[in-house]
């Protein structure tokens, strides 16, 4: 089970008591790596009754085109780099700050799709 904790060492090196056993509001979930390929939402229930999308493999963004000030829907057609993991280029993976290449030209990914059901970018 995964929990969203604080750490069971102390800076120095040494082991803090165990106050008390994991709770539910503190349950955490492994990362939906969003990918490159046919749409596939899922939908998860979150604390408070809410529902939230996570993108699993989508190949479509809303890009934002700063000089025209309009948006479009335009296909994605790779991943060309990701200042949060050198290897996610390789297998695909799209999260916030990406560069992706679309059909318009590159864009960064400026919204965490595996949070929010959408892939958004702005033109560079």
């Amino acid at each position: 089970m995964i929990s969203q904790r604080r750490s069971r060492r102390k800076p120095t090196g040494g082991r803090y008591k165990k106050d008390k056993k994991k709770r539910k509001t503190e349950l955490g979930n492994r990362p939906s790596f969003t990918k490159l390929g046919d749409k596939k939402i899922k939908t998860v229930r979150v604390r408070g009754g809410s529902l939230k999308l996570k993108v699993v493999s989508l190949n479509f963004a809303n890009l934002y085109d700063p000089k025209a000030k309009k948006a479009k829907k335009a296909k994605i057609l790779s991943i060309l780099e990701n200042k949060a993991n050198p290897h996610f280029v390789r297998r695909n993976i799209i999260t916030k700050g990406a560069i992706i290449e679309t059909e318009l030209g590159k864009a960064r990914v400026t919204n965490r799709p595996s949070q929010e059901g959408t892939i958004n970018a702005v033109l560079i």
